[in-house]
């Protein structure tokens, strides 16, 4: 039996390190995932492993391989999870979201998982419930994102999502980061838009389900110079949905949208600063009611729930987003088609997509 409270440090790519767990067949960037990886080879079947880490293999690109290690060896038990970091850890400065995991090696997976909560260290008013497997693991995710469902609510934010099941493959969309790394194309910026320059969009410029461009805080620039230099940076002009890809962990939701509304901001291209995700077909824009429906239901509260049930962290990645399961093409359309010259609030999101997709968000 392994116990374990491994470090937590990044590993570096070019390390002696990484390249000796490569050849172990151990593809990781933590060292904390590394320890428990080469714990799991170590144990004989029906070995068990407790370990605090972390949150962060739940789910995303970065933890894929050790996911599917993970599942594929040991048999999850018991799931505790700290409802809040500064409560549990406050003392020792730790940033993260941990938890601490129980498993058993041996391919059989059970019926339920425990699942268990708690705000602080000491486990008062620990919340227990068990939970079925194919909730916590869903049968058919080649990501093997880990789901920690907490309550009832959690259980029906995972039955309401089941209504949704058009990938953006189907849809004939794809998301994408941002290519303008400001830092990399300062010399290319400009504080305000001026002859010989395209808008650049950041964070700062959503407003009320809109891109507002250009802004006046001063805080950003608003526009890229056009160049042979720049011009693989920049998209053609049309309507595109953007999200944050970082998000305060204070703030009310994980996933915000805006819409980039060409009719809005006359420019033939535009740059998308890499703090952000944008829609897109094939590189090209969405048409006006797609994009509009899209940004809907990006926004409601049922889908930032969701969201917020794998993703221990306040960052967004694409690969998220891709992963995720969409309305119709023409439930969003019928969304987009609600939307005119001013964003709706939370609460009229929420009713029409029950409205249009017969879901109580």
């Amino acid at each position: 039996m392994f116990i374990l409270n491994p470090p937590y440090k990044k590993i570096n790519g070019q390390s002696e390190t990484r390249r000796l767990l490569n050849i172990a067949g151990m593809e990781v960037s933590n060292h904390y995932a590394a320890f428990v990886w080469l714990a799991m080879q170590m144990l004989e079947l029906g070995g068990e492993i407790v370990a605090i880490t972390p949150r962060s293999f739940c789910n995303g690109p970065y933890f894929r391989r050790f996911r599917i290690a993970l599942l594929d060896l040991m048999s999850l038990q018991h799931i505790h999870v700290f409802d809040s970091r500064k409560k549990a850890f406050g003392d020792d400065n730790v940033l993260q979201e941990n938890i601490i995991f129980h498993a058993v090696r041996g391919s059989q997976k059970p019926d339920k998982v425990v699942i268990s909560s708690s705000e602080a260290a000491n486990f008062d008013n620990t919340d227990i419930r068990s939970v079925p497997y194919g909730h916590v693991v869903f049968p058919k995710d080649r990501d093997a994102f880990i789901h920690l469902v907490l309550n009832e609510e959690h259980d029906r934010v995972i039955t309401q999502m089941e209504d949704f099941r058009t990938s953006l493959d189907e849809l004939g969309l794809e998301v994408s980061t941002g290519r303008v790394v400001d830092f990399r194309a300062r010399e290319n910026l400009r504080p305000q838009p001026d002859t010989g320059t395209a808008p650049l969009v950041y964070p700062c410029h959503f407003h009320n389900g809109f891109v507002n461009w250009p802004s006046d805080s001063g805080k950003k620039p608003n526009a890229i110079v056009l160049s042979d230099i720049t011009m693989n940076l920049l998209i053609s002009a049309g309507f595109y949905v953007l999200t944050k890809r970082f998000t305060a962990k204070e703030e009310k939701r994980r996933v915000v949208a805006a819409i980039y509304d060409p009719q809005r901001i006359t420019s033939q291209l535009i740059g998308f600063e890499n703090h952000l995700n944008y829609f897109h077909s094939k590189g090209r824009g969405l048409s006006q009611n797609l994009a509009k429906g899209l940004a809907i239901y990006l926004n409601s509260s049922l889908f930032d729930r969701y969201f917020r049930l794998f993703s221990g962290h306040t960052q967004v990645n694409a690969t998220d987003l891709r992963r995720m399961r969409y309305p119709s093409r023409d439930q969003l359309m019928r969304l987009g088609s609600h939307v005119k010259h001013q964003f709706p609030d939370t609460a009229a999101v929420d009713s029409l997509l029950q409205k249009e997709c017969k879901v109580n968000g």
